[in-house]
């Protein structure tokens, strides 16, 4: 899939700005403290984690082999993977730790760097997109703030079900993004808990969710950032 769309760049001269976003598990997890750099090594440990890693260099080729020669701009960002029956939330490992974020960040973030090198081309590179680390929690604090905030007496429990590896901790380092264009993530944890609750509370209900979007869409980018 990523080859194609590298081809279909190629061929078509009108495209001046191309993103790929692939994931924050395209790194080789070594399970350290600090957050991944854009440098570091590539090789996700599970099949769709490496198959985002395949992704990023098939995407590096077509730069060095034909991109820096076009007057196409071209990057790729690392973002994380973004109660109705009232029954318990199954956690499978409530100690790892992600860079959860509300979807507006990365979304926000994604448009950001597209059209600033869309305006100038030296702007295209590599970038992490993730909280900071104040906001950089565990599966099974993330999943306390939300039943606290759906409320209706809501749990979860935690269940290993023996599934596929996963790493226990993993955090992006932003600094890139952040030096670059000035970029900083505008709703901490608690405002993206809320917000998502929000608006999966009117999901459920058949509310307004264009309403519901837009209202939150504004509120984000009144947001001081």
């Amino acid at each position: 899939g990523t080859v194609n769309i590298c081809e279909c760049v190629r061929i078509n001269p009108c495209v001046k700005s191309f993103l790929n976003v692939t994931t924050d598990k395209v790194y080789e997890n070594k399970e350290w403290a600090w957050g991944y750099r854009e440098n570091e090594p590539l090789d996700g440990y599970d099949p769709y984690s490496n198959s985002k890693s395949c992704s990023e260099l098939v995407t590096h080729s077509y730069i060095n082999s034909f991109f820096n020669d076009m007057p196409v701009a071209v990057s790729t960002a690392r973002a994380g993977n973004a109660a109705l029956k009232k029954e318990d939330i199954i956690v499978r490992n409530p100690h790892s730790t992600r860079p959860y974020q509300h979807v507006l960040e990365p979304l926000a973030a994604y448009l950001l760097i597209a059209m600033k090198q869309y305006e100038d081309k030296s702007y295209a590179g590599f970038y992490n997109v993730g909280p900071d680390d104040c906001d950089c929690v565990t599966t099974g604090k993330l999943v306390d703030m939300f039943c606290e905030k759906w409320g209706e007496g809501i749990h979860w429990r935690n269940r290993y079900d023996g599934g596929p590896h996963e790493a226990n901790f993993l955090k992006l380092d932003c600094s890139k993004i952040k030096g670059v264009f000035g970029w900083k993530p505008r709703w901490g944890i608690e405002d993206a808990i809320t917000k998502t609750v929000e608006w999966s509370k009117i999901y459920y209900a058949n509310g307004d969710i264009p309403a519901c979007m837009d209202k939150q869409i504004k509120e984000f980018f009144e947001k001081e950032n």
